[in-house]
């Protein structure tokens, strides 16, 4: 058996009123993947902040060996010259700089404080070769996709000797192609001897790569289940058998059943989009939106499946207030009456509401509390003569994070304290009080675990049946396949198809979302 390259024993750690990690066991081999799973909140996230010294030596309890010795970090540098580089969700490169630059970022080749530039570029195009990325060094890191980013961000951990990588849902933000890429090198440098721990939420990912998983739930070590015995093996544990460690309990079905809404006016249109055309807000030549016709009617969940670039948020934005691109052409019905939503205002007040897909930048006011950011979008019904009633927010907030099981302990926590999921609870209930007609939800479960997701399709279809007009888009097709009624297609800006509920597949589906047009 291969030797332990890390050892965390009985790691402790607490904040005021909150133990984040109570006695947190995990051993990770040299050369293996080891996946660390569990929901959100679970402590995944401040386990890894311990190791990598954003939480310093002396703030926790406990004992971590790497490589056989003691290890004290006092910050994130002290870990990165052991070599532990962790790479975050959200990917620490500066668009403006070239993939060279963002590579040696605080690792300069340099002497007597001169970069020497040649040094730099020759040493980044051999990083680039070793993770599959074919843009030359010089190239801008706003030039190239998200998938590429991702590889750059492992190719800077590689600049600094690493012998143990974390990846903190490196796949989230990536399309299917892309994460299979960077799946595939995690692999190679598993079989390069360098050590992995990802964190993940998408289950099957962690079935392809770890080798073993390690299980946290509320802060503590609930089992290490070996997924197979050597590289090749297939894997012997199934999902259900993580879920069932992670939830504490079996998950029979992932989606709610589907409930129907009643109400007199079931079936009747609710939005229609007709032939919306958006140009793209720094080059107009470029129709990111072209043409694009759907309807969703009352007490309707109907997906929006594509591939990344295909325009799915550029469609939900310019909906929502043409808060994306140059409008073109195109009108917009609500309830069958034409309306002129050109702002976010006037999108609210004609009853749309749109939950992003980045929620920490466009969702939430991360420094304000959680009964601020609920009453943000409904702040009307909350004042008396132009002031907001704290009372009744208060309330208000109250009512939401016991009916959406928001795990705080009091709406006037900090947004950014709270987990993933929790944070998205928040964005769907301040829509929610906001009582739109229409709700247009972009990755409304990115980044949340399988508990959490299940919470929220529950939330969503409540709304169905109670009459509202959903669209949902998703990366993820068998969440749109157990959620929708029916799922429209596109590719490059246009809609390619529109399948119902009983004939789709995920092969039918990803056909479609590599055509050229609607057929």
């Amino acid at each position: 058996m291969t030797a332990p390259v890390l050892q965390m024993r009985s790691i402790t750690k607490t904040f005021p009123g909150v133990t984040a990690l109570s006695g947190v066991d995990l051993t990770v081999r040299a050369g293996e993947v080891h996946a660390v799973c569990g929901e959100n909140g679970a402590g995944k996230s401040t386990l890894m902040k311990v190791l990598s010294g954003v939480h310093p030596h002396g703030s926790y309890s406990g004992e971590i060996l790497f490589g056989g010795e003691p290890a004290a970090f006092r910050d994130i540098r002290a870990s990165e010259q052991q070599g532990i580089v962790i790479i975050h969700q959200e990917l620490a490169l500066i668009p403006q700089l070239s993939l060279a630059e963002n590579i040696f970022l605080g690792n300069e080749n340099a002497r007597r404080g001169i970069i020497g530039w040649s040094t730099t570029l020759r040493r980044a195009a051999a990083l680039l070769r070793r993770v599959g990325v074919p843009d030359k060094p010089q190239t801008r890191i706003a030039d190239v996709g998200v998938g590429k980013q991702q590889l750059v961000e492992i190719a800077k951990a590689l600049s600094k000797e690493v012998r143990l990588l974390i990846l903190d849902e490196p796949t989230a933000a990536l399309n299917d192609e892309d994460s299979d890429k960077l799946l595939d090198l995690i692999l190679e440098l598993r079989d390069q001897g360098i050590a992995c721990i990802l964190i993940s939420h998408k289950l099957n990912e962690i079935r392809k790569v770890a080798d073993r998983v390690t299980i946290l739930r509320d802060g503590r070590t609930i089992e290490t289940l070996t997924v197979r015995e050597a590289p090749g093996d297939p894997a012997d544990v199934s999902e259900d058998r993580i879920i069932r460690g992670m939830v504490g309990r079996d998950l029979d079905h992932r989606f709610p059943e589907r409930s129907r809404y009643e109400g007199e006016d079931a079936g009747r249109t609710a939005l229609s989009v007709s032939g919306w055309t958006v140009r793209h807000p720094v080059d107009p030549q470029r129709r990111v939106v072209d043409g694009v016709s759907l309807e969703v009617r009352r007490g309707e969940i109907v997906g929006v499946a594509g591939l990344m670039g295909a325009g799915r948020t550029e469609l939900a934005m310019s909906v929502f207030g043409r808060s994306y691109g140059q409008y073109e052409r195109g009108t917009l019905h609500i309830d069958g009456r034409e309306v002129r939503a050109r702002t976010v205002p006037e999108a609210v007040a004609h009853g749309l509401a749109y939950v992003t897909e980045d929620r920490k930048t466009y969702g939430l006011n991360l420094i304000d509390t959680i009964n601020r950011n609920i009453s943000l979008a409904s702040l009307p019904k909350l004042t008396r003569r132009g002031v907001v009633d704290e009372h009744q927010e208060r309330r208000v907030a109250e009512g939401y994070r016991d009916s959406m099981n928001i795990k705080a302990p009091t709406v006037f926590e900090q947004v950014q304290r709270l987990s993933g999921g929790n944070q998205q609870k928040v964005v769907l209930s301040k829509w929610i009080h906001a009582d739109p007609e229409v709700l247009i939800l972009d990755e409304p479960t990115r980044g949340i675990d399988v508990s959490a997701k299940y919470e929220i399709y529950t939330v969503i279809d409540q709304l169905a049946a109670r009459g509202k007009a959903v669209l949902f888009i998703s990366s993820e097709l068998p969440e749109l396949l157990g959620m929708c009624d029916r799922i429209y297609t596109m590719a490059a800006g246009r809609l390619t198809g529109e399948v119902p509920r009983a004939e789709a597949t995920q092969e039918v589906l990803m056909r479609r979302m590599t055509q050229d047009d609607d057929s």
